[in-house]
């Protein structure tokens, strides 16, 4: 399979022609890594590459389904992971200096899902450190970047698995989501991106940032291939105290794309301020595309606490954070970045009564967004307000491309937070590029465990445009 043809072929258009063995797995893992190991030097998607044990694994799958024994959408299907879930055997570093040598002893309750579904794992993804920040600019493993313009960042943290996605150096990927981080590369990234219900998804073996936020979700070029991970990695873990016991459906089945009569919930003036004016455009082209499609738009909802929703999820992280990280502090302060370091100092020193403050805030915007949600279906929120910015400029911190945002960190979290202080399904979905080619997107927030509307939307949408058909061109995009 040549390189070009690559970022083209979906997950669900490979199970098919797996499934049909008009596709092999050997061939398309091969084509994979060569990809991969062509395009990593630029991109820095990968920390990790597994290329003999994904080999392997692609030849038994191979051999598995060649002998009638195919079990599934993902069996043979090249994958690849954030290198914050535990893998056996396999490095895993977290995007740190102080896990630089460590390899787990056991796998995480998801990637053994994958396994147990036949996904070949081509490797660990490259991540802001420590899963503590929204640029993957990592300083000891270097920065993703942005398939879409190389001089410009994934987002973060899981900005490898967003630029490993786009760049078409693996089918799909795992990230983590605290303040939006599945969301936020996805959205910059061009991809799919879904946050599900905290609990949905088992956290065992995923190296923690925030017990209270930390979300595990997938990363894939459509909706239809985001419902198949997560129908896949989804479900209850009696060894997680936070996975929630309830059935898992086929997600795919939801996508009718029949969205008629859904109730669709508008913030009111979310999407005019602060929102770049491309941006703003774009949304509302989305939303008149929706309509069309016969959702129902309620405009002008209120949501007294959102405003406050981003300092309470954020408040809540440093605590946890800086909780979780005194196995390592003081002794290790040197091997941690200067970004990382200064955050969990910061809270190292927070007062016990702003976390519980935070946390009572967190009880009541769930509440809220409940009562809104009983007469909604989903809501509707721009996904970013600004395009990715340059490595450059986010390394020096400039804040003339932040418009009205104090920094970059709350321009590209402003629309997120929330969503993890409140546990509720969210989904960044592409609806367009900016002037300067960079993606832009859109968000949806559900009611608890509806993962399965907001891909059914995400899903009709694709159906009628044209942006997942859209792959960066890497072999002219140069840094």
């Amino acid at each position: 399979m040549p390189l070009n043809s690559i970022p083209a072929l979906t997950l669900a258009e490979a199970a098919k022609e797996i499934e049909a063995k008009t596709l092999s797995p050997v061939e398309l893992t091969n084509a994979m890594l060569d990809r991969s190991y062509a395009l990593n030097p630029t991109v820095n998607a990968y920390i990790t590459i597994t290329a003999e044990t994904a080999v392997r694994d692609a030849q038994k799958a191979e051999s598995e389904i060649m002998q009638g024994n195919y079990i599934g959408p993902l069996h043979g299907i090249p994958i690849a992971l954030k290198d914050l879930y535990e893998t056996q055997g396999v490095l895993t570093t977290a995007g740190s200096k102080i896990l630089s040598n460590w390899i787990p002893q056991h796998d995480s309750a998801v990637v053994s899902k994958l396994k147990d579904a036949g996904a070949v794992s081509l490797g660990k993804l490259n991540m802001h450190e420590f899963a503590y920040g929204v640029t993957t600019i990592n300083p000891h493993y270097g920065p993703s970047r942005n398939p879409w313009n190389l001089d410009h960042i994934t987002g973060g943290s899981s900005g490898g698995s967003g630029a490993a996605v786009a760049a078409g150096m693996c089918i799909a990927s795992l990230g983590s989501d605290t303040g939006g981080s599945i969301r936020i590369p996805s959205c910059l990234c061009g991809i799919v991106g879904i946050k599900p219900t905290y609990g949905r998804v088992s956290r065992r073996g995923m190296l923690p940032l925030s017990w209270s936020l930390d979300h595990a979700g997938p990363m894939a070029q459509t909706a239809e291939d985001a419902a198949i991970m997560l129908s896949t990695i989804a479900g209850y873990d009696p060894e997680d105290a936070s996975s929630l016991d309830s059935p898992v459906p086929d997600y795919t089945s939801f996508l009718t794309g029949d969205i008629k009569g859904v109730q669709l919930g508008i913030l009111r003036g979310i999407i005019r301020q602060p929102v770049d004016h491309e941006i703003e455009t774009s949304l509302i082209n989305a939303l008149h595309t929706l309509e069309n499609l016969g959702v129902e738009l309620h405009e002008g909802v209120d949501i007294s606490q959102l405003e406050l929703a981003r300092q309470a999820n954020n408040t809540i992280l440093m605590a946890e954070a800086a909780f979780i990280h005194q196995q390592w502090l003081p002794a290790e302060r040197g091997s941690y970045g200067e970004d990382v370091l200064h955050r969990l100092d910061s809270g190292a020193q927070l007062p016990a009564s702003h976390y519980i403050r935070a946390l009572k805030l967190g009880q009541k915007l769930r509440k809220e967004l409940l009562s809104v949600l009983e007469s909604v279906n989903v809501l509707f929120l721009p996904m970013i307000p600004i395009s990715a910015p340059s490595i450059t400029d986010a390394e020096t911190r400039s804040g003339d491309a932040y418009g009205t945002y104090d920094d970059l960190r709350s321009a590209l979290t402003h629309f997120c937070g929330a969503f993890n202080l409140t546990g509720l399904p969210a989904i960044s979905i592409p609806c367009g590029f900016k002037s300067d080619g960079l993606p832009i997107g859109f968000q949806l927030i559900g009611r608890p465990l509806d993962e399965g509307m907001l891909l059914r939307i995400a899903d009709a949408y694709e159906k009628v445009t044209t942006w997942k058909d859209v792959h960066p061109d890497l072999a002219s995009n140069q840094p």
